[in-house]
């Protein structure tokens, strides 16, 4: 993309999840097509300097505004303060509210072997991280007037919201009020000119789907079952996540996007 490319000018996306895989792939996207972006992570220390070497290149290279912020976007207290200070000159600008938190446990549904089963607990603290945090985010940006008259939140699930995989439980279940949450934002945040969409990748090999148990068998299935004979990478789904920022997009809402090169058909 030319770096003179000014298609969301004066636009901005928050990003939660943004250090690795689809987020940091948006991240990438979303600036080639002249985006401003506040990136919200957990990292180290160390990892966080290799980040920010790359978002100062890409600041560089796209003639963007990148802002990084390692905090916790979990935490309400966090997240009020987060707000707070962003909102300062970017009321209706915030174009795209992107949620990519991948934080789970991933546990048997009971104790087999030296294996500790989930407990409440768990599955409690897993389904607001990767569900109903995307509600509280949207609540507070749209409290706070941040949100472009034509804006757009995005989540992320998965085939497993619906299908066993091998210590996903607690994410599934968080999938699946992701999704259901999602028909409920469509509805009721459409007055405010804001459209909610999911987007299900295909088996992608970010960090977050190499902790799951036996995930190597995952891909191998994938790529075997894949019409295009390889697995879907974070560029192909950062892909649909611009598109979905488009003008043209303004009429999807409350829908599912499948983003597998056609997997789901075997």
């Amino acid at each position: 993309m030319h770096p003179d490319n000014k298609q969301f000018s004066d636009n901005w996306a928050l990003v939660l999840g943004g250090s690795s895989g689809f987020g940091l792939a948006a991240v990438e996207k979303l600036a080639a097509h002249g985006m401003n972006i506040a990136v919200l992570y957990r990292e180290t220390a160390a990892a966080e300097r290799t980040l920010k070497q790359r978002f100062a290149e890409l600041e560089q290279i796209n003639k963007v505004a990148i802002t990084a912020h390692n905090i916790n976007a979990l935490d309400g207290a966090a997240r009020t303060a987060f707000v707070d200070q962003f909102a300062d000159g970017k009321k209706g600008k915030v174009k795209l509210l992107l949620h990519s938190i991948a934080r789970g446990n991933l546990k048997p549904l009971i104790n087999e072997g030296d294996k500790e089963a989930l407990t409440q607990q768990d599955i409690q603290l897993t389904t607001y991280a990767m569900a109903t945090s995307m509600l509280d985010w949207a609540k507070d940006v749209l409290a706070a007037g941040l949100f472009h008259t034509d804006g757009r939140i995005i989540g992320l699930t998965s085939e497993g919201s619906d299908k066993y995989w091998e210590g996903y439980a607690a994410v599934s279940i968080a999938k699946a009020s992701l999704e259901s949450l999602t028909t409920y934002m469509a509805v009721e945040l459409a007055k405010y000119g804001l459209k909610t969409n999911l987007i299900l990748a295909g088996i992608t090999a970010t960090p977050s789907l190499k902790r799951i148990p036996d995930s190597d068998r995952l891909i191998a299935h994938a790529t075997s079952r894949n019409p295009s004979g390889r697995i879907t990478k974070p560029e192909d789904v950062a892909n649909v996540i611009y598109l979905l920022c488009t003008d043209e997009a303004a009429w999807i809402n409350g829908t599912v996007i499948r983003v597998d090169g056609g997997e789901n058909c075997r």
